[in-house]
């Protein structure tokens, strides 16, 4: 009798669709309690920073002189209330942070091992990734930004010194900050990837957005053009309200804009690499 050897066919399964990827970093993110819970708190204390300020211009507003009343109206000083600096901080934190836990939860787990397995394609998962963690950001600096902005000039109306959102420059300042919250939210997912523990990578979200453009100096040049590419140095210069500040080296908006997408585009691109030049 002769046995002949039957060949098994060998079963291939099919690459996971990038549509797939997203839906499931999409779930993966909002099955955490901490996503909702730290979004409505950064939410909260943002547009209260900002509420804040316009609260103590409309409530002093009539102990105020009247050249400062007159040159708050004539320099737009409404704007500033919008988004405040403090806010901004607190959002750059809060967004920066999310990025950063949106990758080392992962490896903090180890369920970082047992993705990889079931995705091979560690650059598509990264990108669905940062593109997940992006989008929700742009959602919620999109609700703080407008909310702000209402809150702050509903209050403000009441004194008669309120302004639309179709006032000149209303609307930059708006999308500005709205967009400040995805972009250091890359910038966090990139830090992540790149040190892969929870505390160290908020610290160093810390010291390269926050700490390095306060003690960048713009009396230099080599200073104030790193200065200047930084997001925080970029929403300012194009939150900036008021009358024109004095500047050894000014600079444009549409250069603040530059630096926003440069942010992005780099912070997406050291995320994936990062997580493809190592073994987990």
């Amino acid at each position: 009798m002769t046995t002949f050897d039957v060949p098994v066919a060998s079963v291939v399964e099919p690459r996971a669709r990038f549509r797939d990827l997203v839906g499931s970093e999409w779930l993966k993110l909002w099955s955490l309690r901490s996503t909702g819970w730290s979004l409505l708190l950064g939410a909260l204390v943002v547009v209260a920073f900002n509420f804040g300020t316009a609260w103590d211009h409309y409530r002093y507003w009539l102990q105020y002189d009247e050249g400062s009343r007159a040159a708050f109206v004539a320099n737009d000083m409404a704007l500033r209330d919008a988004f405040t600096y403090n806010a901004t901080l607190v959002l750059i934190l809060a967004s920066a942070a999310m990025g950063a836990v949106a990758v080392v939860g992962e490896y903090g787990s180890g369920l970082i091992r047992t993705t990889f397995t079931a995705v091979p394609a560690r650059g598509a998962l990264m990108v669905a990734k940062v593109l997940v963690v992006a989008v929700a950001q742009a959602g919620f600096g999109a609700v703080v930004a407008l909310g702000s902005f209402w809150s702050t000039q509903a209050m403000l109306s009441a004194r008669g010194i309120g302004l639309p959102i179709t006032h000149p420059g209303a609307g930059r300042v708006v999308v500005a900050s709205a967009l400040l919250a995805p972009v250091c939210a890359v910038a966090g997912t990139a830090i992540g990837a790149l040190l892969r523990k929870g505390a160290v990578s908020i610290v160093g979200s810390v010291v390269l957005l926050l700490l390095l453009p306060a003690v960048l100096s713009d009396r230099r040049r080599l200073t104030a053009v790193l200065a200047h590419a930084t997001p925080l140095h970029a929403w300012q210069r194009l939150a900036d309200a008021g009358p024109p500040a004095e500047e050894l080296f000014p600079w444009s908006a549409g250069g603040a804009w530059l630096v926003f997408a440069l942010w992005a585009l780099g912070g997406a691109a050291v995320t994936v690499l990062a997580v493809r030049g190592r073994d987990q």
